[in-house]
């Protein structure tokens, strides 16, 4: 459960920087700006679908949203992308970059942990084993 609000965290805190940049002036930037708008309402859904629903797929989400976002800021800082170039420079660019990184991490860590964790786990063959001696008690005691 501690895993899934770390990855909730951390989405919500790229989710925080996205955010405030769009509101700083990044809205008004082409095709760059409706992303970061995008950026911030998926990751408040990923966010809730994480600590709300026991399900593998909410980790995915938050590993997929994390290598999606760094990895445009990645292209915008070496290549370019739409038009614009950014730098690693900045405490919101190394905010953001450690935010998605732990939301990868914490996503990856929740797709393989146990999917189901109220199922019951199996029974091996001590578990038969128990069975099999008890009912031969029984018959022998009748």
């Amino acid at each position: 459960m501690v895993l899934r609000y770390v990855a909730a965290l951390a989405v919500l805190a790229s989710v925080a920087i996205h955010g405030w940049l769009w509101l700083d002036g990044m809205r008004g930037v082409h095709v760059i700006g409706p992303a970061f708008l995008v950026n911030v309402v998926s990751g408040v859904v990923i966010a809730v679908l994480l600590v709300r629903w026991r399900h593998w797929l909410p980790g995915a989400l938050a590993a997929c949203f994390g290598i999606a976002t760094l990895g445009a800021f990645t292209l915008a800082s070496t290549i370019g992308l739409f038009g614009t170039h950014e730098s690693w420079a900045g405490f919101y660019v190394f905010g953001a970059a450690v935010a998605e990184l732990v939301a990868v991490i914490a996503g990856l860590a929740l797709v393989l942990e146990d999917p189901d964790p109220t199922a019951e786990p199996a029974r091996g063959p001590a578990g038969a084993h128990v069975r099999v001696e008890a009912s031969l008690n029984r018959s022998d005691s009748a």
